[in-house]
């Protein structure tokens, strides 16, 4: 939480993407934009163009960015972090909830729930789930290559992270073959049988 002009603000990724931006330098809207689609944020990081225009403003009013000037050649106001931004930034990553918290993804969700499926259409989408993460994988691939190519610690980071990406998928893609077979077994059995749910099955698991 962070105060600014006598009011407390919550930090959201938007705004602390913004934040680590301008660490690197003084930008403008557009060029944030720019840099935000170069460094590929929206598949690390729910944030969108409209967020980022968004947490200009919020941050301006919180203090936590200040506009240095404007661009004369591009006519647009460019912003600069503060030091209160700085701080701001450090102490939101200071939180371990970032290493502990588990969101879904939706195809997890989907899995939990495919038992429910038509076995055809089930199949289909785990299909379209391996035709996905081959995608993924080949252009993961080709990034973590520019990536090493650049210098400095952002992209240093950055390639930690597309390699974790890469191995993600990688097992997943791994596991498919498993998931199909147990639709089929799914497929093959009495719908009149009784089923586990889900959550008792991965108890029963974990024994």
């Amino acid at each position: 939480m962070k105060k600014g002009r006598g009011r407390s603000q919550t930090l959201t990724t938007p705004d602390l993407v913004v934040l680590s931006l301008l660490c690197e330098r003084a930008m403008h809207g557009y060029e944030l934009v720019k840099e935000y689609h170069r460094q590929e944020v929206g598949d690390w990081a729910a944030v969108s163009r409209p967020h980022v225009y968004y947490a200009l403003k919020k941050l301006a009013d919180a203090e936590l960015i200040t506009a240095q000037g404007a661009d004369e050649k591009a006519n647009r106001m460019v912003y600069v972090l503060t030091a209160a931004g700085r701080t701001a930034l450090a102490d939101a990553l200071a939180a371990t909830t970032w290493a502990t918290e588990r969101p879904p993804s939706p195809f997890l969700t989907w899995l939990g729930l495919s038992i429910d499926a038509r076995p055809v259409e089930a199949r289909a989408v785990i299909a379209a789930r391996r035709v996905f993460l081959v995608q993924q994988i080949a252009k993961e691939t080709v990034t973590l290559k520019a990536i090493e190519a650049d210098d400095g610690m952002r992209s240093e980071v950055a390639a930690h992270m597309v390699r974790l990406t890469i191995a993600q998928f990688e097992l997943e893609l791994g596991l498919l073959g498993g998931i199909e077979q147990s639709l089929a077994r799914a497929e093959g059995a009495e719908t009149s049988k009784p089923r586990t749910p889900v959550s008792i099955q991965l108890e029963r698991f974990g024994e």
